[in-house]
């Protein structure tokens, strides 16, 4: 079935390209309290998609799931097959209650690859009640390749309108679809087996796609509108195929005028990867003027345009190539570690992950995040001895509480006086990479 209004097709929303409010990467750290490696994916063995599932009043599922080429299969076992080995360790902290841990989970799985389809997927039961919210903190562990990937998840029990109580099935293959965020020609269907509803209330809110203001201008953030641009009741059935090929934020509610649910959001065709030249122009926001963009939005020839901006600042077509790797690399995992309600590389911390690169510091609590990249370090003289000090230009992210998404962080513009903006700016301008512990870079 097409929802349709008037001449409109609903779309429904994909959350965060692959996960819901997490972030992953191998963990290979000295320092307890850092968590940069979450961020940095040339030390991520996985990109695991994950959902959370309230089974119960007690009880909510996390789903964790491994495609299977990303898995490691070794035929030195008894059975000589080829299998995977892996552990996985949940630890759940119940962040109503100051971050006191609530369970625990470990389980070891021997895969053979002979009983994987395209996808693994693992589901550990987690003690979780009305009222509550939290992180959970989660460990792969590779058994053979001896690699560990650690991940954040944080989720809300809000009751029985929360968006936990909602599943996602691909009507063809009744596969659970674990992206909130969703393709134009996707059909899905839509279960809520704890609510039994009769009808589904879709809300439907334009896009976000306004470009964050630079670290030191003190501007609102652009978020959505308050009330929704069209409401759609829509009878229920878990086996109703349903597909939106509009881009758009929608909300997925029992009761019409409650605005709690399942979100799901459509960011186009092109998402997370913005590979198509109409795609990788908007980020180009960040380095070029009003003019260029205009040029390059109007341009008959989007590719030609693309190029020709990228050569303007190299004169090289390899190193063109370089920076366009580096650029659109940093895209698509802003939108894989960032996207909410909006996609990632429109967020504060996107924007941040583009221009900087991935931070060397990462500090995490319930509250936000601080993200620290290294400065050039200072050398100091105490008599004939000299010493090096490390020092950082530093990031703070404050969590906002969001009916959208757990996964909206909002820059502290009012306490970043200095960011090197214009610097970083002028490097990409010219063709480098900025990197803020060159000294020769602030100069």
């Amino acid at each position: 079935m097409r929802l349709t209004y008037k001449n409109a097709a609903l779309a429904v929303i994909v959350t965060v390209a692959v996960l819901m409010a997490s972030c992953a990467v191998t963990q290979n750290v000295t320092d307890t309290k850092d968590m940069s490696y979450i961020y940095n994916p040339t030390r991520s063995i996985y990109t695991p998609r994950i959902t959370v599932y309230n089974e119960d009043a007690e009880t909510s599922v996390l789903n964790i799931g491994i495609r299977r080429g990303e898995l490691y299969f070794n035929e030195a076992n008894p059975e000589g097959v080829p299998m995977a080995s892996i552990l996985l360790s949940v630890r759940l902290y119940d962040n109503t209650l100051g971050g006191v841990l609530a369970d625990t989970s470990t389980y070891k799985y021997d895969i053979k690859r002979e009983d994987t389809g395209g996808e693994y997927v693992f589901r550990t039961p987690l003690s979780a009640n009305d009222g509550s919210s939290y992180t959970a903190e989660i460990k792969i562990i590779d058994l053979i390749r001896q690699r560990t990937q650690q991940l954040f998840i944080d989720f809300e029990r809000t009751g029985r309108y929360s968006a936990l109580n909602y599943k996602i099935r691909d009507h063809f293959t009744n596969n659970e679809v674990f992206s909130r965020v969703v393709k134009a020609d996707q059909y899905i269907n839509v279960l809520a087996p704890s609510l039994q509803p009769d009808t589904l209330w879709f809300f439907y809110y334009k896009a976000v796609t306004e470009i964050p203001p630079s670290p030191t201008t003190i501007l609102p953030e652009v978020t959505v509108a308050p009330e929704p641009e069209v409401i759609i009741p829509l009878a229920w059935s878990d086996t109703l195929p349903i597909m939106f090929p509009n881009q758009g934020i929608y909300m997925i509610s029992v009761d019409s005028l409650i605005r709690e649910g399942l979100v799901l959001c459509n960011f186009g065709p092109d998402h997370p990867t913005m590979t198509r030249p109409e795609t990788m122009i908007a980020p180009l926001a960040y380095i070029a003027t009003p003019q260029e963009m205009e040029e390059l939005l109007t341009s008959e020839k989007p590719k030609l345009a693309l190029d020709n901006f990228w050569l303007e600042r190299t004169g090289s077509i390899e190193r063109s190539k370089e920076l366009i790797r580096i650029y659109y690399n940093r895209t698509l995992f802003s939108n894989y570690y960032f996207t909410s309600y909006k996609a990632g590389w429109l967020t504060d911390r996107g924007m941040i992950y583009i221009m900087y690169g991935p931070p060397d510091k990462v500090y995490k609590n319930a509250e936000g995040e601080s993200w620290g990249y290294k400065k050039p370090p200072v050398k100091s003289r105490w008599g004939s001895r000299y010493t090096y000090e490390d020092q950082y230009l530093w990031f703070n992210f404050r969590k906002q509480k969001s009916l959208f998404s757990d996964n909206d962080f909002v820059l502290n513009r009012a306490g970043t006086p200095v960011s090197y903006w214009d610097i970083a700016v002028a490097r990409w301008r010219e063709g480098k990479v900025f990197r803020l512990d060159n000294p020769q870079e602030l100069q």
